[in-house]
């Protein structure tokens, strides 16, 4: 379980492909705080750490993850958003996130706002997620609240620490992102979609 507050990001040092699973070594400032079988959110998505090197460490990706999001957009010397999985007891600043990528979306807008920055992204809305006013969203692992929420599309604004300290510096238009929508949403929209 994440919260959508990001930690820190790391860089792609190697991608190696394995049968329909890729290894990812990554290199960040909190490989030495990491252990092997730990989780840690990679752009939103709950990798599980298999091998520790000084400061890399490597996480596999199986196919089905490959499937639901943009891992295999993935290049060697692309940064990612790392958040390491909360610890009981300590304070909930973005919302429950459980680092299960449920679709991919495309930025089709990014505009400047005197101090901020608004992304508009774009989803495949026969997936049956959604988004409200004011909920909250995941885009690449960061917790965000929606605004303009259109019934395939929403934005989001981003305040500058988040634009300098996530990969948000880096979305542009057409860029493919990770979304997770919010798990109470999703509850909801599922048990309205049986009682049909």
């Amino acid at each position: 379980m994440f919260t959508g507050i990001i930690e820190t990001s790391g860089t792609i040092k190697q991608i190696a492909k394995e049968d329909t699973n890729l290894h990812i070594t990554v290199n960040s400032n909190i490989t030495h705080e990491l252990k092997i079988d730990q989780s840690v959110a990679h752009n939103g998505i709950c990798l599980t750490v298999v091998a520790i090197n000084n400061n890399n460490y490597t996480v596999t990706a199986i196919q089905e993850t490959i499937d639901k999001t943009n891992i295999g957009n993935w290049q060697e010397g692309d940064e990612v958003n790392l958040e390491r999985a909360m610890k009981l007891g300590d304070r909930l600043d973005g919302h429950i996130v459980q680092g299960h990528v449920d679709q991919t979306a495309t930025c089709i807008n990014k505009e400047e706002k005197d101090g901020s920055w608004e992304f508009t992204f774009e989803y495949d809305a026969a997936k049956s997620n959604i988004t409200i006013e004011k909920g909250s969203i995941t885009v690449n692992g960061v917790s965000l609240t929606v605004v303009n929420s259109k019934p395939n599309q929403f934005s989001v604004a981003i305040i500058p620490y988040t634009y300098e300290h996530t990969n948000f510096k880096h979305i542009e238009k057409n860029t493919t992102v990770n979304l997770e929508f919010d798990v109470i949403g999703k509850y909801v929209t599922r048990l309205h979609g049986l009682h049909k």
